[in-house]
């Protein structure tokens, strides 16, 4: 029977399912040297939220498979997993609709002052009716631009074109034609998106191209009643440039899911600014959707070891040496 290593606890049922067609070896994360001997007697691995380096692989040649539980795989050398013959499978279809949720409700969090104006009535303020220095934005009808139209930006296009009569505008490299009919999505440069938009939405993945795309420039560039939304990945935003922006009223606000460093140090700036909704990366974060992602993951690694998974890998060049 071939073995595994789990660096993430995993739902009984889970675990009863790899145990079923592997030997599961789970192991602590934090204990770096015994993660690091488990994997050289290895054949696949699953897990999450952990940075696996090439130097953590070396003498790791059985490994085989490697199987994480998120749509992101920023935490994995991809290029280096396919120079090993490593397959990396990922999690990129059950958390799309949650994700999405997770990316409305800071839309909504945000432009109604949501977070703060609760905060405010529990500290016992509310003595009166509220005035103009407590409203918020409205959010139907305006203007959404989703940096990244993939499977999370459409159904977040979605949800602002159908539920919030919004128009949406978008950036990606390549058309998206479903969208365009069924949203009246269109797709402009980046640019234009972020000059125009209400809402600016990041969506992409993070590489070398994508981290810091969004700048002091980029952030000059968009209106001043702007709000910036990002569920993606934290390195997308030059976070200095963001806070910067922040205090000067560059732009309006900010809803955050994600940071350049997580959690986010309990002395940022981010946490004292009343313009900022800050949520612990919870962009999946919900019971059925989790146990979703891991049984996903669970079924992509034993069919990764079996050679015959056929979708959700990251590195599809390995299936062609």
């Amino acid at each position: 029977m071939k073995k595994i290593v789990a660096w993430k606890s995993l739902p009984e049922d889970v675990l009863a399912y790899l145990q079923q067609h592997v030997e599961v070896v789970p192991v602590d994360p934090a204990r770096h040297d015994a993660f690091v001997a488990a994997l050289r007697e290895a054949d696949g691995g699953i897990g999450a939220s952990v940075k696996i380096t090439p130097a953590m692989l070396e003498g790791a040649t059985r490994l085989k498979a490697l199987s994480t539980i998120s749509v992101g795989f920023d935490q994995f050398d991809v290029a280096d997993l396919t120079r090993r013959g490593i397959v990396l499978a990922h999690t990129p279809d059950v958390l799309t609709e949650s994700t999405a949720d997770t990316v409305f409700s800071l839309i909504l969090a945000s432009a109604r002052r949501v977070v703060e104006l609760a905060a405010w009535v529990k500290a016992g303020q509310w003595q009166h009716s509220i005035g103009p220095a407590l409203f918020g934005v409205d959010v139907q009808g305006k203007t959404v631009g989703i940096v990244g139209l993939g499977r999370i930006g459409g159904a977040v296009a979605r949800r602002a074109a159908l539920g919030f009569n919004m128009q949406v505008l978008y950036t990606n490299r390549s058309a998206n034609p479903e969208a365009e009919a069924a949203y009246g999505a269109r797709r402009v440069e980046l640019a234009e998106l972020l000059a125009t938009a209400d809402f600016v939405c990041l969506q992409v993945p993070l590489t070398e191209e994508t981290r810091h795309m969004i700048g002091a420039k980029e952030l000059a560039s968009m209106k001043k009643s702007a709000i910036l939304i990002n569920a993606s990945r934290g390195a997308i935003v030059d976070e200095n440039a963001l806070i910067d922006a922040l205090r000067n009223g560059t732009i309006h606000g900010a809803g955050l899911d994600v940071f350049e460093k997580e959690p986010l140090p309990a002395d940022s700036p981010l946490l004292q600014m009343a313009n900022v909704v800050a949520l612990p990366h919870i962009g999946s974060a919900t019971h059925e959707t989790r146990h979703a992602m891991a049984r996903n993951a669970a079924e992509n690694l034993v069919a990764a070891l079996a050679g015959t998974l056929t979708t959700n890998i990251v590195n599809r060049e390995v299936l062609q040496r």
